[in-house]
């Protein structure tokens, strides 16, 4: 069977736009154009979208489909069974999530006492996930299985005095950095200050802290493009910015 734009639209529930931008960066080209100039889509671009479709609902960009998809080893069959896998996990956490809202409405109506331990429980499960799936090899391979072991525990541990902490001392690190950068020197006192809100932040999820680690952990950041992705966001730069200031607070330059 084969569709035009706006009927393959339909059918997957996007807009028309959105198939003929993925045409235009070359994710998802139609079969053949037809004599009157419609893209025409065929099975396997609707199999293609599906896929594509996967991806986008896992948060993936498109940049990184694209070159997924279009690797000499990308394996279908192989990519749709990552997908299952990946989805059960996400249902795993909604349901956590769902669990504890329920848990929470029962509380609020006095059927049942619910610590406060239990109210950041589905959250801090989802951060770790979400660490996981994102950075869980490389970390793994840098620090070992132990250590980030260690970590996950105490982040699931956290008291909620803590998970409230280390959130406003978050907000503290960005404020920081942000003013650091403008003064564009990462031996400024600000720029080291950024650097030592951030070696507060991480002893909330380490369960040991090193400078060695603290120092392999900022170049990192500037290493993996991910990583670099985060921290540039608002500010390109900011990554290879506090990479420098780490290294001259921890002294391992």
């Amino acid at each position: 069977m084969e569709y035009t734009v706006q009927k393959l639209a339909q059918l997957a529930g996007v807009s028309s736009r959105t198939l003929r931008y993925y045409d235009e960066i070359g994710i998802l080209k139609p079969a053949r154009i037809n004599s009157s100039g419609y893209r025409i889509y065929g099975q396997k671009e609707v199999d293609r979208l599906q896929q594509i479709l996967f991806y986008r609902e896992l948060g993936v960009n498109l940049e990184t489909i694209k070159d997924i998809m279009t690797s000499p080893s990308y394996d279908g069959a192989n990519a749709l069974k990552e997908h299952r896998e990946q989805l059960l996990e996400k249902r795993k956490q909604l349901d956590l999530l769902i669990s504890n809202v329920e848990k929470t409405i029962a509380s609020t109506e006095g059927r049942i006492d619910m610590s406060n331990k239990e109210k950041f429980e589905g959250f801090k499960k989802k951060m770790v996930e979400e660490n996981e799936q994102k950075y869980g090899k490389e970390i793994r391979e840098k620090y070992g299985e132990e250590t980030v072991n260690k970590s996950n525990a105490k982040l699931l541990n956290m008291s909620e005095e803590d998970y409230k902490a280390v959130t406003q001392l978050e907000a503290r690190l960005w404020e920081t950095l942000a003013e650091a950068f403008k003064i564009g020197d990462p031996a400024s006192e600000t720029a080291q200050k950024a650097a030592d809100l951030h070696k507060q932040w991480l002893t909330y999820y380490w369960a040991e802290y090193s400078k060695e680690a603290h120092a392999g952990l900022a170049q990192m950041y500037v290493d993996d493009e991910r990583f670099t992705a985060y921290y540039d966001k608002e500010q390109p730069g900011t990554a290879e910015f506090l990479r420098d200031a780490i290294h001259i607070y921890t002294g391992q330059k």
